[in-house]
């Protein structure tokens, strides 16, 4: 079974997160797939729309920890770096459905996003600093560009789980729904664009996102060189020790 399902349907790419069995939890050979499968987005005039999905029951339950730790993203052609390149210069519309879990970049990567719709029992979390990480994706500069400080804020360093009604007043979210409708309109969006003039909206997409460009790159870089710290500290090693053996975390003895 394909863990990620590339489909080209007309003008519209299709990704479809596609590991249930794991709550669509990201490897490194996913976060390769799906980045090629932007870049492709990019150079194929023939394409219009992306639209991104998961499988009812998840959109991503976030990194597979096992896989990230046994695969560190320390080279420059790691796939996770690669990702949040191609993520972050995605230049044609890109419209996700969220159903089910959206937990770390599964929230994260929703920030790139043109338009999101989400299920009523959606659930989202950004618990990077209950692991001993740091932000990841430019959250740390687009959620409070698009949340507020105050609220980037609570959801990033309590790292609480949020529902889907938070996560539109957040900004994060442009629509909740049903669960059984949200896959449904994010196609006839996606497809209401794809009928647009391409170029225009290629442009259109380009000046809104302009003044934050620079920034948003700035802020990928700072980052990951910040995460691959975090991720041999103490702290986390605790953290995901903790989390792999199924214990509350005891980060009383850090400083």
């Amino acid at each position: 079974m394909n863990e990620i399902v590339i489909r080209r349907e007309d003008a519209l790419l299709r990704i479809q997160l596609n590991r249930p069995a794991k709550k669509n939890a990201l490897t490194a050979g996913m976060y390769a797939a799906i980045a090629e499968a932007l870049r492709r987005a990019n150079a194929d005039a023939g394409v219009r729309v992306v639209l991104i999905h998961g499988v009812p029951e998840a959109f991503t339950a976030g990194n597979d920890l096992q896989d990230f730790l046994a695969n560190p993203p320390t080279g420059d052609a790691a796939p996770v770096k690669e990702f949040l390149q191609a993520l972050a210069h995605v230049e044609k519309p890109f419209v996700a459905a969220v159903t089910g879990a959206a937990v770390g970049v599964g929230t994260t990567m929703l920030l790139h996003c043109d338009l999101v719709y989400a299920a009523e029992d959606a659930r989202f979390a950004l618990p990077f600093v209950n692991l001993g990480l740091c932000p990841e994706a430019a959250s740390s500069f687009l959620l409070p560009a698009i949340a507020g400080y105050q609220r980037a804020a609570e959801l990033l360093l309590l790292g609480e789980p949020f529902d889907a009604a938070r996560a539109r007043e957040a900004g994060i979210v442009n629509e909740v729904l049903a669960p059984d409708l949200v896959l449904t309109a994010a196609e006839q969006a996606a497809h209401k664009l794809a009928a647009k003039p391409p170029a225009a909206v290629r442009v259109t997409k380009r000046l809104l996102k302009a003044q934050m460009r620079a920034m948003t790159d700035a802020a990928l870089a700072e980052e990951l060189r910040e995460f691959l710290e975090r991720l041999v500290s103490p702290e986390a090693k605790e953290a995901f020790a903790a989390f792999l053996e199924k214990r509350k975390p005891d980060f009383s003895k850090f400083s």
